[in-house]
């Protein structure tokens, strides 16, 4: 019975520690969940306590006092506002030369007839009586334009034949036409490259091409001018060390005759690379097309490489064919997508019917009058020869280009100090001989790395003389101006 009592005794004493714990657990609890309650609305009233006194605070206070005359004139004389432009340098001052008449093979510079090497006249077309009176038949029946973008009442049926004409000339599906040749290149690009795509392209490429591919937004990669070893060797790595490359759309942007060098773009090679590394192609035709090819269709003839090969081909009509614009040509698809989404074709007024009109006579002047550029490559072969044994100065551009490039031998160390020699020598040949040359002189936005040097834009329309004359010139001023800079 005693037994039985303690028994009872233990299991009612443990039982009663038990609740005792469970209720002050239980305690304990309510009251961290109190403390933690009323901690958030402390806090909380602080922080609205504090966006309130900043709401009333004012932007700016007014100070105690008014300022004196003499005080505000002190911070008037301290006071030095940012330029609005930069400072005028002695190389913005200098002012140069103005044309006053056509820019022919002759044009005049000061009053004076100067033989001009500083167009793109390369058939000799600027000028040319067939091309005025098929402007003048184009002004007396559309005037001179529709004031509207082509997909806004801006088409007219002149524009329609010439994107035809184009197409038949080069062998492809369809052509669109564009106002400007320079919007051209910045237009095409961004409406096929965006971003996230990969594009390689030449470093010496124009900065027309430069801005396109800047307005892209795309992954822009450069390799060696001109350089299928580096252009290899990029489009190797590319596609080795991005996996996701294969999944991207991938461009090769190259010229077909560099303006920045001269040079001729070795497109049966490109595309061997274009097809092995699955890459599509833009080129740009402006100084091939009515140069390159046995009958002046430009580097895909000159290459003899079928123009289906080419996803995109554009150029600029200010050249070889003497009028203003510019054009795409290749897939019709192609050509489709850019009307609804280029740039310069929706939104710019379009191209001048005169001008159309005058691009349709220029290319059937080429087909009718092969003898024109026979005519080129003749005197592009007679000026190289004058100008092979140049002192201080060296031929970089290939033997077929209409772009004659001269560079320095030897390197003042800057570019800046090698565009200053290069313009002694240009000036010098205008005012003593009366040849109007020009340097590569490049603007700040031009990113383009090459060497700067002197063009001469050989045409159909220079006489033997006009060749000789410029030669002859050159070696003089080289030979009386460099020792001067060594």
């Amino acid at each position: 019975m005693d037994s039985t009592v303690s028994i009872l005794a233990n299991v009612v004493g443990a039982t009663s520690d038990w609740v005792r714990s469970v209720f002050e657990f239980q305690f304990a609890r309510a009251v961290i969940f109190e403390v933690n309650i009323g901690g958030h609305l402390f806090v909380e009233g602080l922080l609205l306590i504090v966006i309130l006194f900043l709401l009333s605070q004012k932007s700016y206070k007014p100070p105690k006092r008014p300022l004196t005359k003499k005080e505000i004139d002190e911070l008037c004389e301290e006071w030095a506002p940012e330029p609005l432009i930069p400072s005028i340098t002695d190389e913005m001052k200098r002012e140069p030369p103005v044309l006053e008449s056509a820019a022919g093979p002759h044009t005049i510079v000061k009053r004076k007839d100067v033989v001009n090497f500083t167009s793109a006249n390369y058939l000799g077309l600027l000028g040319s009586q067939e091309l005025l009176e098929t402007c003048t038949t184009a002004l007396e029946k559309y005037g001179v334009g529709s004031c509207g973008p082509r997909g806004f009442y801006g088409t007219i049926d002149v524009h329609l034949d010439c994107e035809a004409r184009i197409a038949k000339f080069l062998g492809t599906p369809d052509s669109i036409l564009y106002s400007y040749g320079l919007s051209t290149m910045f237009s095409a690009i961004p409406a096929f490259c965006k971003k996230g795509d990969v594009v390689i392209a030449d470093e010496g490429v124009h900065w027309g091409i430069q801005n396109g591919l800047q307005l892209s937004r795309s992954t822009i990669i450069y390799f060696k001018h001109n350089n299928m070893e580096s252009l290899r060797n990029t489009l190797e790595k590319v596609t080795q060390e991005n996996k996701q490359a294969r999944k991207l759309r991938r461009y090769i942007v190259v010229e077909a005759v560099y303006q920045n060098s001269g040079k001729i773009a070795p497109l049966d090679e490109i595309i061997k690379l274009k097809e092995k590394y699955r890459f599509r192609v833009l080129l740009d035709e402006s100084n091939s097309i009515g140069v390159l090819g046995s009958s002046g269709r430009g580097l895909t003839e000159h290459c003899k490489v079928p123009s289906d090969k080419i996803d995109i081909i554009t150029a600029a009509m200010g050249h070889a064919l003497a009028t203003e614009g510019g054009f795409c040509t290749g897939n019709a698809r192609v050509i489709e997508h850019q009307r609804l989404s280029s740039s310069g074709y929706v939104f710019s007024a379009s191209l001048p019917p005169y001008l159309a009109s005058a691009t349709i006579k220029a290319i059937d002047i080429v087909e009718e009058k092969p003898e024109l550029l026979v005519k080129l490559r003749q005197n592009i072969a007679l000026l190289t020869k004058g100008l092979s044994d140049i002192k201080g100065l060296e031929i970089v551009n290939d033997p077929l280009s209409p772009i004659i490039f001269l560079a320095l031998k030897q390197s003042t160390g800057s570019s800046k100090g090698d565009l200053q020699v290069l313009e002694d020598i240009a000036d010098h040949v205008l005012k003593e001989d009366g040849v109007f040359i020009v340097t590569s002189k490049r603007s700040t936005l031009d990113k383009c790395k090459l060497p700067v040097g002197i063009r001469l834009f050989v045409s159909a329309a220079h006489s033997e003389a006009d060749l000789v004359k410029a030669s002859e010139s050159l070696k003089r001023a080289t030979a009386s101006l460099l020792p001067a800079h060594d």
